[in-house]
């Protein structure tokens, strides 16, 4: 894959980047650069590698997954105007 310089144009205007024409020219060339580094990666052949998330070997930190009020109601209606049982009391507004 290749960039021309119509997509560098394009891609400075909707990335709001105001552009050169010889910017653009130079960007052309290091995006094509980068994009051959790409495909050079693309041809690795990674079929027996597992995905991991760091190259030391570690398990996530997994919490409890339990349903729990927090132990902060009263803490949080403390600064309130109204409460009424942990709970916040506003003003009607609709009739």
């Amino acid at each position: 894959m290749s960039v021309d310089l119509a997509t560098v144009k394009r891609v400075a205007r909707l990335a709001r980047i105001a552009v050169t024409d010889e910017e653009a020219a130079r960007m052309e060339g290091e995006l094509n650069t980068i994009l051959g580094f790409v495909e050079q990666l693309n041809e690795v052949d990674v079929s027996g590698v597992e995905p991991m998330t760091s190259v030391m070997p570690m398990e996530m930190k997994k919490r409890v997954d339990q349903v729990n009020d927090g132990g902060k109601a009263a803490d949080i209606v403390a600064n309130a105007p109204e409460c009424d049982e942990n709970f916040f009391l506003v003003p009607k507004v609709v009739e």
